[in-house]
């Protein structure tokens, strides 16, 4: 086997778990413990010197465990599985997305700052940047998806200096908004200079470990809502951010006095959902493209939001054909009409769940303008297309001619 190069989705089942550690048992244990026993004081020395950073591992070593605050074995596996779709060297758990996404703001910012941030964003992230990080002294300036390098330079200049971080999800949500990470890229290294790092930090929440792999494209970190595509069952609340070793040893460091990483039975669960990540995401991708022909389709639809419709020629297609290799399972569309109308659509549903959040195997819809990004502020909404009028589905794995039935039906009630 050691000649072998085996696939992210065979390595799911059994990369960094050893069962002669566990009693032989075929899946990792739930390691429900607050603290571990060191075989000698000299070891607990050891431990806590690298745990703190105040020596480097020595070759081969590994950190011993210590306490669940620093690490715990299901963690440890679940990290190391994570790393091997997005080809990452470190991984960190959080107990929510916005824990992660927060952490890494934190980080890397301090008062004076300046992040550029890419329009729209979820609706967390959103307020996170434009009600919480002011109260630091840390401004948010935003761009969106049509704004050119030049453009989005441009609107720094006075700041250059005090541009710390590039923030991008992509694709948005809920408009599926494509960002070019290369600009990005391009944008971070222009205001970098050599006593400032400027940071790329990719939400890759939509597109799930899968479907984009950021740090290919110049990204240094990568955060997701891990409550999404990568848990998958509606059953957790967690996060993940992903990178190079020399950020995440912040992110580490930050996570480890904050306190805010995930339980080991958290982290049993999504070893668990990481087993059939490509076999849901992959039936996902494949209902969606039914779903979102359907309603190009229908009367009652002014327009589809949905990567798999993008017209060749475009630069938003362009993107789509260097970043991305699926059009992903999310799908935004709007009813014509106004709220009335989407919200005739959402109560008429029978089969799909109204509710918040995406990337579970059942199918959610949800009205982002008074729902997930009711705090993002009118101007925003209105010049990003978050209308009244807007739905916002996440396709789940049932059968996709029942999907379309309940579509269909809620449809014909508007």
């Amino acid at each position: 086997m050691m000649n072998r190069e085996f696939h992210p989705e065979s390595l799911m089942m059994t990369h960094g778990y050893k069962p002669e550690l566990s009693e032989g048992a075929i899946k990792c244990p739930i390691f429900q413990t607050s603290t571990f026993v060191f075989k000698s004081a000299e070891e607990g020395k050891a431990f806590f010197q690298v745990a703190y950073g105040q020596r480097e591992k020595e070759p081969n070593e590994e950190l011993g465990l210590i306490y669940s605050r620093l690490n715990n074995p299901d963690l440890q596996i679940l990290e190391e599985r994570l790393c091997l779709w997005d080809e990452a060297d470190e991984c960190a758990v959080f107990e929510s997305g916005m824990s992660a996404i927060s952490t890494v703001m934190l980080e890397f910012l301090r008062p004076g700052d300046v992040m550029l941030y890419s329009k729209p964003v979820y609706g967390g992230t959103d307020h996170f940047v434009n009600k919480v990080l002011p109260k630091y002294g840390i401004k948010g300036i935003g761009f969106t998806s049509v704004q050119t390098k030049e453009e989005i330079l441009e609107l720094v200049k006075g700041q250059e200096g005090n541009v710390k971080m590039v923030y991008v999800e992509t694709p948005a949500n809920p408009t599926n908004a494509l960002f070019d990470l290369q600009i990005c890229r391009e944008v971070a290294d222009t205001l970098a200079t050599e006593e400032k790092e400027v940071i790329v930090c990719v939400d890759n929440t939509y597109m799930g470990p899968l479907w984009q792999h950021p740090l290919k494209h110049g990204a240094d970190l990568i955060v997701y809502s891990a409550t999404k595509y990568i848990g998958g069952h509606s059953d957790l609340i967690a996060g993940a951010v992903l990178g190079k070793s020399k950020h995440m040893v912040r992110v580490r460091t930050l996570r480890t006095f904050l306190g805010n990483m995930a339980g080991p039975w958290t982290g049993w669960l999504l070893m668990r959902s990481l087993e059939t990540l490509k076999v849901r995401m992959t039936k996902q991708a494949e209902n969606t493209i039914q779903v979102a022909d359907f309603l190009l389709k229908h009367p009652k639809v002014e327009k589809v939001y949905y990567l798999g419709h993008l017209e060749e020629g475009t630069v938003q297609h362009d993107i789509f054909k260097r970043q991305l290799n699926s059009a992903g399972a999310m799908i935004s569309f709007d009813v014509k009409g106004g709220e009335k109308e989407a919200f005739t659509f959402l109560n008429n549903l029978k089969l799909m769940k109204l509710a918040v959040s995406l990337g579970s195997t059942e199918s959610l819809a949800e009205h982002p303008a008074t729902m997930t990004h009711s705090d993002v502020s009118a101007e925003d909404r209105a010049l990003l297309g978050i209308s009244e009028k807007l739905v916002r589905i996440s396709v789940g794995v049932e059968h996709y001619s029942d999907i379309i039935w309940d579509i269909e039906q809620a449809l014909e009630k508007v």
